[in-house]
């Protein structure tokens, strides 16, 4: 689901406007959109509940990322005996003009799979962000 829908606290506004943040620092020349999806009957369709998308574009096509946008979906599950909502991992994936180029999650091995994947400089600190995102949604308030 688009970020700037999921962010209907100031806790979730926060930590969304953090992504961005440790995005925008390992990938300066990013630019961050909160609403990737259209809002159309078809994609509403798609969207999962649990998460929360974000994209981000380059300007022009990077031979290091092979691609030219990212979407960024944080995936959720809320335990129904806790009822405790915590970040379960992270799918990524590239896309330039013939579509998706690559994909990255985080579920099992970290593994990236596509066509044309990123550099591996690229894909560490891509990995690295990935962690730290996990780091902001599943921290413990004290």
């Amino acid at each position: 689901m688009n970020a700037a829908e999921q962010a209907t606290n100031l806790e979730l506004a926060s930590k969304i406007a953090t992504v961005v943040n440790l995005f925008k620092f390992e990938f300066p020349d990013a630019k961050s959109d909160l609403k990737p999806w259209k809002n159309d009957p078809e994609t509403r369709e798609l969207v999962d509940p649990d998460s929360i998308d974000i994209g981000f574009h380059f300007p022009g096509i990077s031979k290091s990322w092979r691609s030219r946008s990212v979407l960024i979906q944080i995936r959720f599950y809320q335990d129904p005996i806790n009822n405790l909502r915590r970040a379960i991992g992270i799918e990524v994936a590239g896309f330039d003009h013939r579509g998706e180029a690559w994909r990255l999650s985080t579920v099992e091995n970290w593994s990236f799979f596509g066509e044309s994947l990123p550099s591996g400089e690229v894909g560490d600190k891509l990995k690295k962000v990935c962690r730290q995102i996990l780091e902001v949604f599943n921290k413990q308030n004290s």
